[in-house]
C-alpha cells in the first residue's frame, strides 16, 4: 500500500490551521477578555511613602548622553569587585554587544560573580546563540532567559521581561530605558539610527546599612525574578560542537576588548566619580509590576496615576510610545492640576522607529489633545526612548514603563521614584533639550507654528504603512 502524499499534506494543513487558531485565541484574543486580579494594591501602598523628611542615604545621578552611557556601563563592569547582576530586554548584535559581553568575560576572569538575565524573546533566542554558548559554562557566570518562547504556551508569549537593570557590589545600581545596542550608545558622528534614552544611577552612601537603601529593593526584586520559575537556564550541558563555538566566541570577544584597549584607550579606565556626579535625595523607591502571565494587575500604572492625582502644580510625562486605554485617558481628567500645566512628550510620525506602536498612538492622539493637555512630538534627530515622569518639580520617575497597555498589563516593568527637588531640576533641564526639538500639537491636531523647529522629513510611504497597520492593530489595542 503506497503512501498517499496528498492525504498527508491535507492533514498537515489541517494541523497548521488548528495551531494558528489555537495560537491566535490563547496568544492574543484571550487578553481582551481576561481580567486581572484585584488585590487592593493601593490600600497597602500609599503615595506618601515616596516622600522623605530629610536627606537620605541614597544619591542619584542622571546619565543622559548616549556615548557617555556606554562608557558608564564599561566603568561599572571594570570596577566591580564581587558581584554584577544584570537584566535586559534585548541585546542587539553589534559593537556595543561585543564590548558589553567582552567586558563581562574579563570581569568573570578576575573572579567577579555575574548573573545575566535576558528576555526569552525570539530575537534574543536566535541572535544570542554564540554568546549563549560562551556564557553557559563560563566560570563565575550564570545566564538565564526569562520566559523563553514555548510554541505550546502562546498565552506566555506576551509575558516579556522589559527591565533594564545593572547592580554592582550592592553599592551601585543603574536603571533606565536603554537596551544594549549601538543605537543607544552612538556618538554624534555615528551614521546609523540613533536613539536617545535615559539612565539613573543610584549610589548607596552607607555601606553598613544596605537594607535601607533603594539598592536593596532593586536586589530583592532582581533575586525574585531570577529565581522565578519563568526564568530558565538555556542549557546545563553543551554538545562538543556548541562548546567549541562558545569557546571561540569568548576568545574572540576578549581579543576584541584587548585590541580596543590599544586602539581606543579612552573607552576604558574612565574616572566616573559617582559621588561627585550624583545629587542628594530625600528618598528613592523602586516600583515594579507583578510577575505573572496573562494580564497583570497594573502596579506601576496604579502608582503613577496615584502620583498624578496627588500632584497639585504640574505633571510631565515622557514616553516614546503612548497608547492609552480609555482608563488611562480618563486618569488625566481626574487630576487636580490644570490641563495647561500637564505636558506630554512623545515621538512624532517622523521620528518614531516603531510603526506598530505609532499605529496605536494615532488612534488616541486626538483624545489626548482633547483633554486640553500640552502634547509635544519630538522631531529628531533620532528618536526618544526615555520613560520619565515629573510631579510638582519634586517627585521624578525614571525607568522602563511606557504609557501604553503593554507596559501596564503585559511586561515586567521597573521605575525608580525619586524624591529630590535637585534631581527634578536636573531632569527638567534635560527634558527641555528634547522639548526644544519638538512641536506642540494644536487644538485642530496640526502643529502650532514654530519657525525655530523643522518638522521631521517623512518618507511618503511611512504614513501609508502606519495607517494600514492601524487598521490591523485596531482590535488588539490592549496588546500594543
Amino acid at each position: 500500500m503506497g503512501i498517499n502524499i496528498k492525504s498527508i499534506a491535507k492533514v498537515g494543513n489541517y494541523i497548521f490551521i488548528i495551531y494558528v487558531l489555537y495560537a491566535l485565541v490563547l496568544g492574543a484574543i484571550v487578553f481582551g477578555f481576561y481580567k486581572h486580579k484585584d488585590s487592593k494594591y493601593l490600600d497597602t501602598h500609599p503615595v506618601n511613602r515616596f516622600y522623605g523628611d530629610s536627606v537620605g542615604q541614597d544619591r542619584v545621578a542622571l546619565v543622559e548622553d548616549r556615548y557617555e552611557s556606554g562608557l558608564a556601563r564599561i566603568n561599572f563592569i571594570e570596577n566591580a569587585n564581587e558581584t554584577i547582576d544584570i537584566s535586559y530586554f534585548k541585546i542587539d548584535e553589534g559593537l556595543s554587544a561585543d564590548i558589553f559581553t567582552g567586558c563581562l568575560l574579563e570581569a568573570a576572569d578576575r573572579g567577579v560573580k555575574i548573573r545575566l538575565l535576558l528576555d526569552g524573546s525570539i530575537s534574543n533566542l536566535t541572535k544570542m546563540k554564540d554568546i549563549e554558548y560562551a556564557l553557559t559554562e563560563y566560570p563565575n557566570i550564570e545566564f538565564k532567559y526569562y520566559e523563553p518562547i514555548n510554541i505550546f504556551k502562546p498565552w506566555a508569549w506576551n509575558n516579556r521581561l522589559h527591565d533594564k537593570i545593572i547592580i554592582v557590589d550592592k553599592q551601585y545600581a543603574m536603571l533606565g530605558g536603554r537596551n544594549i545596542g549601538d543605537r543607544y550608545f552612538a556618538p554624534d558622528s555615528y551614521d546609523g539610527e540613533k536613539t536617545n534614552d535615559r539612565d539613573v544611577v543610584i549610589v548607596n552612601t552607607d555601606d553598613e546599612n544596605i537594607s535601607s537603601s533603594a539598592i536593596s529593593q532593586v536586589s530583592e526584586y532582581y533575586n525574585f525574578v531570577w529565581n522565578h520559575e519563568y526564568s530558565k537556564y538555556p542549557s546545563k550541558r553543551l554538545t562538543l560542537n556548541k562548546k567549541e563555538k562558545g569557546q571561540g566566541k569568548a576568545n574572540s570577544l576578549k581579543k576584541y576588548i584587548n585590541n580596543l584597549r590599544v586602539t581606543r584607550p579612552n573607552m576604558f579606565n574612565n574616572d566616573f566619580d559617582w559621588m561627585e556626579l550624583s545629587l542628594p535625595t530625600n528618598k528613592v523607591t523602586l516600583i515594579h509590576n507583578p510577575i505573572e502571565r496573562l494580564n497583570k494587575e497594573p502596579w506601576c500604572f496604579y502608582e503613577i496615576t496615584n502620583l498624578m492625582k496627588s500632584a497639585e502644580k504640574s505633571i510631565f510625562i515622557q514616553s516614546p510610545y503612548i497608547i492609552p486605554t480609555k482608563e488611562m485617558v480618563d486618569c488625566l481628567e481626574g487630576v487636580n492640576v490644570s490641563p495647561s500645566k500637564i505636558n506630554v512628550l512623545t515621538n512624532s510620525l517622523g521620528s518614531t522607529p516603531n510603526v506598530m506602536a505609532f499605529s496605536g498612538y494615532i488612534r488616541h492622539r486626538e483624545d489626548i489633545v482633547d483633554q486640553g493637555v500640552n502634547v509635544y512630538e519630538f522631531q529628531g534627530p533620532g528618536s526618544i526612548h526615555a520613560k520619565s515622569y515629573i510631579f510638582d518639580d519634586r517627585i521624578s520617575l525614571v525607568g522602563s514603563f511606557n504609557f501604553d497597555s503593554r507596559s501596564t498589563h503585559l511586561s515586567t516593568e521597573t521605575m525608580v521614584v525619586i524624591d529630590s527637588e535637585e534631581f527634578s531640576k536636573a531632569l527638567e533641564r534635560e527634558v527641555q533639550k528634547d522639548m526644544k526639538s519638538s512641536l506642540m500639537v494644536a487644538e485642530d491636531y496640526s502643529y502650532v507654528d514654530n519657525s525655530l523647529i523643522e518638522e521631521e522629513e517623512i518618507p511618503f510611504t511611512k504614513p501609508i504603512i502606519i495607517r494600514f497597520v492601524s487598521i490591523i492593530t485596531y482590535l488588539f489595542d490592549y496588546m500594543l
